[in-house]
């Protein structure tokens, strides 16, 4: 009964959401800052509403290089109102052309100035990829999930090298962000808390690299990622 009120309450509080997002995105369409704003509109009240506490160790977003490619773990459709919380000034994200459909959050996503990719055509898919470079060399920096798809398995999956490419071709430095698993903790029928940590790792270097560095910097990236998030589970486990 407690998880059936907390979706009725999340589904107002998202359109509520989305409408005063809405406004302020007609009146400054495509700023940087519109995407970090739009994120805690959804995600602070969402969070409260689904018993969720999020735990930031963010020191690193917080003194962030301007033009910085930010990669994350996916998990669930919940992501955003856990990490909404803490995406950093002038950052906007990539997603899957189809999110632009969804009625108020797509138009909200596009006026955001976040970058929509059409996954089902590579030819177009790098070239938006591509594109990005400019945006990163203009001090925007870039949100992406570089898994390409939700995962609450406990091992990350292969990266892509979309994002990778793209750091490389501007020069950008990396910045993993780690989130804790939680899809399968989450009790939506008890008040009790829980507790998400997300923890932001020491930016990646890629000024003089190329393409033939993208298998080991890929790699590197995963592996920093998977053992955080490892330690943060084993961190978070229950003491016998």
């Amino acid at each position: 009964m407690l998880a059936v009120l907390r979706f009725i309450l999340l589904s107002v509080q998202v359109v509520l959401a989305s409408l005063i997002g809405l406004i302020i995105g007609v009146c400054r369409p495509f700023n940087p800052d519109n995407s970090p704003l739009f994120a805690r509109l959804y995600s602070v009240p969402a969070a409260w509403i689904l018993g969720i506490r999020v735990k930031a160790e963010m020191s690193v977003l917080d003194n962030l290089p301007p033009g910085s490619v930010i990669i994350g773990n996916h998990q669930s459709n919940f992501d955003l109102f856990i990490i909404g919380q803490v995406i950093p000034r002038r950052t906007v994200a990539v997603g899957k052309k189809s999110l632009g459909w969804i009625p108020l959050f797509g138009q909200l996503f596009w006026l955001g100035g976040n970058v929509l990719i059409d996954r089902g055509n590579a030819y177009k898919a790098r070239r938006a990829m591509l594109a990005t470079t400019k945006t990163l060399q203009e001090g925007t920096s870039i949100w992406i999930f570089p898994e390409g798809t939700r995962n609450q398995d406990e091992q990350l999956r292969a990266f892509k090298k979309g994002a990778f490419h793209m750091a490389v071709a501007a020069g950008a430095p990396i910045v993993p962000v780690c989130v804790s698993r939680y899809r399968r903790r989450m009790g939506l029928n008890s008040w009790a808390r829980r507790t998400v940590t997300i923890c932001a790792l020491a930016p990646i270097a890629t000024a003089g690299l190329t393409t033939q560095d993208l298998p080991a910097l890929v790699e590197q990236c995963r592996e920093q990622m998977q053992r955080c998030i490892d330690q943060m589970d084993t961190e978070a486990a229950p003491r016998k």
